[in-house]
């Protein structure tokens, strides 16, 4: 990833022991954990679905339909504010979307009726897309500003650990609070509101790192555009992003009322460790491939993601836990491999002023990966069997794999 970081308002000595610089380290831990308890309170729900599915009946498609309120959310507010803070600064966009988690929360623990559900997936996603890539800009320049002659190794393991982590971690907590405490529908958000307030009051602590602006450019939502230096590359990667969280809706919408239906395993705490080996997964082979060349991140993941779907597709076909879960694992490592390569190449070409704006992009493409299958699976649910529908999610995601192939075939041939 680039090195090159946006100035920040605290001076910072080259050997990182100024004032100015230890606050910006203790504030790269502040932002750390506000970023992995986002993340892990909007997988709270993953878990709970085969609940609400019993209470009130709803079906497959139901689900996929909370769940994709949950993604325009996200795709609405990255098309209008992601970018915004390469131009306001990052604390001023980060503590807003703390705030409406903190709004989320507090809609999940009143009425829990479907309408409710699906305005509190959708205020969820809206800071989730503020989140993102302003939190990943942030904790890329707040080790820069700590640790100027570094590498970046720490920023890249903790930035993926926190995003990528965080999924996993969010659905654990809540299976296994959902399994073992009183009011399971309840107490996880409760317990993730208190995180939250903690984690906006951190976030409020941390020292900015855009300088201000005495004109600031004109509002305009972001664009998709991949004039990023390096348009061939910037394709690739967003299409990497496009399949990577495909796997990653897969296992957030579906996976768990499958494993408590056609599996009959009704364990939530079982829920949500399938939810975080998946993510788990992801997130510590993307610490163990840190020091891999990203031609290598990218052949690694397109070739796990390749072979742990069909495994997933035998678990389903052959009623198999043991099949379904490593299949799963090992897509999730693809897929958080192959995720880490593309934020790895968008960051690394974006310049300092445009970085909140490219990443903003590969985000909002990455969750209309994980939006728009997953509800694709949810719709075909209603007249064929979820397995046929998988069949389908199968083949072309295999389709896709192989196209994101070459795309990085051409850009490598073109460099």
């Amino acid at each position: 990833m680039s090195s090159t970081t946006l100035p920040s308002r605290q001076p910072v000595a080259p050997a990182g022991r100024t004032e100015g610089s230890s606050r910006h380290g203790r504030g790269f831990w502040a932002v750390a954990l506000a970023f992995l308890t986002a993340m892990a309170f909007c997988t709270v729900p993953s878990p709970l679905y085969p609940l609400y599915m019993a209470r009130d009946g709803f079906s497959t498609f139901t689900v996929t339909i909370v769940f994709a309120a949950y993604a325009v959310g996200v795709v609405i507010s990255l098309l209008l504010v992601g970018h915004v803070s390469d131009w306001v600064g990052r604390k001023k966009i980060l503590i807003p979307a703390l705030a409406l988690e903190l709004v989320a929360a507090a809609l999940f623990l009143g009425d829990a009726s479907l309408p409710v559900l699906l305005v509190a997936r959708l205020v969820s996603g809206l800071g989730i897309g503020m989140i993102t890539a302003t939190a990943t800009a942030y904790l890329q320049e707040l080790h820069a500003a700590h640790r100027p002659d570094a590498s970046r190794q720490r920023f890249e393991v903790v930035s993926t650990a926190a995003n990528i982590g965080g999924l996993g971690v969010g659905a654990l907590v809540a299976g296994v609070l959902a399994q073992y405490v009183h009011a399971p529908l309840r107490t996880p958000y409760l317990v993730f509101a208190v995180l939250l307030a903690v984690s906006l009051v951190a976030v409020a602590a941390t020292p900015e790192t855009v300088p201000e602006r005495p004109v600031r450019p004109a509002y305009r939502p972001q664009r998709i555009s991949a004039d990023h230096g390096d348009p061939a590359g910037y394709v690739a990667a967003t299409a990497a992003g496009f399949a990577s969280f495909a796997v990653f809706g897969l296992f957030t919408s579906v996976a768990p009322g499958f494993v408590a239906g056609a599996l009959h395993l009704p364990s939530r705490a079982l829920a949500g460790a399938v939810v975080f080996a998946v993510f788990g997964g992801a997130a510590v082979a993307q610490s163990l491939t840190t020091r891999l060349p990203a031609p290598a991140k990218v052949r690694l993941g397109l070739l796990a993601q390749a072979v742990g779907v069909p495994v997933v597709l035998v678990g389903m076909h052959t009623a198999s836990l043991t099949a379904f879960l490593l299949g799963g694992v090992v897509a999730g490592v693809g897929a958080g491999v192959l995720f880490k390569a593309a934020v790895g190449t968008v960051a690394a070409m974006a310049v300092p002023a445009r970085r909140g704006a490219a990443l903003a992009g590969l985000f909002l493409i990455a969750y209309l990966g994980m939006s728009l299958p997953a509800l694709g699976i949810g719709i075909a649910t209603r007249t064929v069997s979820t397995i046929t529908a998988m069949n389908w999610f199968t083949g072309l995601l295999l389709v896709l794999l192989g196209g994101v192939t070459l795309l990085f075939r051409r850009r490598s041939a073109n460099r």
